[in-house]
């Protein structure tokens, strides 16, 4: 299994990295290491896949997956294995060997920990969240953003990321800076930056210490699933826990 493991100062006792597409056994589209119920696939392919990610990941309990809807709930995890997945794009926990996750293939990734390891978080970021404040509600709900560190995992680059005028709207009405993420295409079409975006919002918060952001998941095929590259596609998966 192909994992990026985070470069970033975290305590010891925080633990995490985001998946690629290698190491599964799906098939086709799907393939190779899809970890997503949802999309497709064949479901005993994606438990297979999952088991894959529990024990070549070393993983102290299931992750607790979500259910994505491109909002701004967050939800914190105590460790109740018995609950239903979640309805939220974000996840927080205090709790040693629970783990926060969320799946991605283009939307942006990020994890969150505290310094003193007291907690650590997941966010789901596509445009839509981005832009109604997913960021700044799972900040808020951490609490301290100058003790807070963050980093970006895997996402649709700069120069891949296509929208209409009305995304850019979305934001500039937001703050008039996040302008700068945006680069014109023609009349009515913009690039997007999503990781510029992304770090606008984190340092709006209060959060400084930022980190990762360097991948393109539309460009490099054979690392990661893409959404926009093809619309029947797996889902990557970033992790993060506090490690008993």
């Amino acid at each position: 299994m192909e994992i990026i493991i985070p470069d970033w100062p975290a305590p010891d006792k925080v633990k995490a990295f985001s998946t690629c597409r290698e190491g599964g056994v799906s098939n086709a589209s799907y393939y190779s290491l899809n970890l997503a119920g949802d999309v497709g696939d064949d479901g005993q392919m994606v438990e297979q896949n999952r088991r894959t990610l529990g024990n070549e990941g070393h993983l102290p309990s299931q992750p607790v997956w979500l259910n994505q809807v491109h909002g701004v709930d967050v939800v914190k995890l105590d460790g109740d294995k018995n609950s239903p997945a979640p309805e939220a794009d974000a996840s927080i926990t205090q709790n040693s060997d629970v783990v926060c996750a969320v799946m991605t293939a283009d939307c942006l990734p990020i994890l969150l920990c505290k310094k003193n390891a007291s907690s650590v978080a997941a966010i789901h970021v596509g445009w839509r969240g981005l832009a109604a404040g997913i960021i700044e509600n799972t900040v808020s709900r951490l609490a301290e953003p100058e003790q807070t560190l963050a980093w970006l995992g895997p996402a649709i680059g700069p120069g891949c990321f296509a929208v209409g005028a009305e995304v850019k709207k979305a934001f500039v009405d937001k703050n008039a800076v996040m302008a700068q993420a945006f680069r014109q295409i023609d009349a009515s079409h913009y690039y997007a930056d999503l990781y510029a975006l992304a770090r606008m919002a984190l340092l709006q918060c209060g959060v400084k210490r930022m980190y990762g952001g360097e991948h393109c998941t539309y460009n490099q095929k054979n690392q990661f699933y893409s959404y926009r590259r093809e619309p029947v596609t797996g889902r990557m998966a970033s992790l993060i826990w506090l490690q008993s």
